[in-house]
């Protein structure tokens, strides 16, 4: 276990999307989180329905923070969400980012015009909200590398943001860096054939650098195939120190002072653990 000096801080993940079995509680995954070192969670919101019900769970929960958002590969059936309805979910003082938002043509065909027009216009919206507010966003990018910083350094937010789950190029990465962004890495990084993401790793400016799990998805090298848990960042940023040749507890230290630093919201709890 870290000393509460050094505990780290997952800052991705999806508590109302676990699929706890049998006598699994949310209280038992968050004891075992806490039990792996992990003092704090993000659950960042989906669409407007979880961003309320994560509401509720960071009252009843020590420890816990969450977002309001809309993902981009929610049914774009569904209008789109509203500047006001963002800003009016993120008025919990729990609240510490917009999103998770972004752009993701990883499923679109060429001529999938629509469903690209619905995610940039959210994506704006986002954008907007996030400005107007002063909190950072949380950014979900897949395969749109250049819209999605021409979009994100259009909105000169001075909050600024994250690049979550971050799967995408060094370039990408020193760009983003350059406009205030911190980059975000999954268990992905400790997959065999991610490589490169193993680069970005190592090149990453430590000040720069969070860890997350994005559970209960992309669990991390030796849990594969199994649905990911909190608990599980411990792995994900020993992976990381190792690739950079330096302890995890000066890990968890400074991506724990990350996260204050662009989550100022979460600064007046951190004291409150799980």
């Amino acid at each position: 276990m870290i000393d509460n000096s050094t505990y780290l801080i997952d800052s991705h993940c999806h508590l109302d999307r676990l699929a706890l079995a049998g006598d699994e509680s949310l209280e038992s995954v968050l004891c075992a989180a806490r039990a792996a070192g992990v003092g704090q969670l993000l659950s960042v919101a989906v669409d407007l329905e979880s961003a309320r019900h994560l509401q509720s769970l960071v009252e009843q929960y020590k420890g816990l923070f969450c977002s309001a958002g809309m993902h981009p590969l929610q049914d774009q059936q569904q209008p789109l969400v509203a500047v006001e309805q963002l800003e009016q979910l993120a008025g919990h003082p729990k609240v510490v980012a917009i999103g998770e938002t972004g752009l993701d043509n990883y499923y679109l065909s060429e001529d999938a015009q629509e469903a690209r027009d619905w995610q940039q216009q959210s994506f704006e919206r986002h954008l907007l909200a996030a400005k107007n507010l002063q909190l950072p966003v949380i950014v979900h990018t897949r395969e749109a590398r250049q819209l999605t910083l021409d979009m994100i350094e259009a909105a000169a937010s001075p909050a600024a943001g994250v690049l979550h789950c971050f799967t995408e190029s060094r370039e990408m990465a020193e760009a983003a860096v350059a406009m205030g962004y911190y980059i975000s890495l999954s268990g992905i990084v400790t997959f065999k054939n991610a490589k490169a993401l193993q680069e970005v790793a190592r090149w990453v400016p430590l000040e720069r650098l969070l860890v997350e799990t994005d559970s209960p998805w992309l669990a991390p090298v030796p849990h594969r195939g199994q649905e990911n848990r909190p608990a599980l960042v411990r792995d994900v940023a020993e992976f990381i120190a190792q690739l950079r040749g330096i302890s995890l507890a000066e890990l968890a230290a400074a991506s724990s002072e990350n996260f204050y630093r662009l989550f100022a919201r979460a600064s007046a709890y951190r004291e409150e653990l799980l």
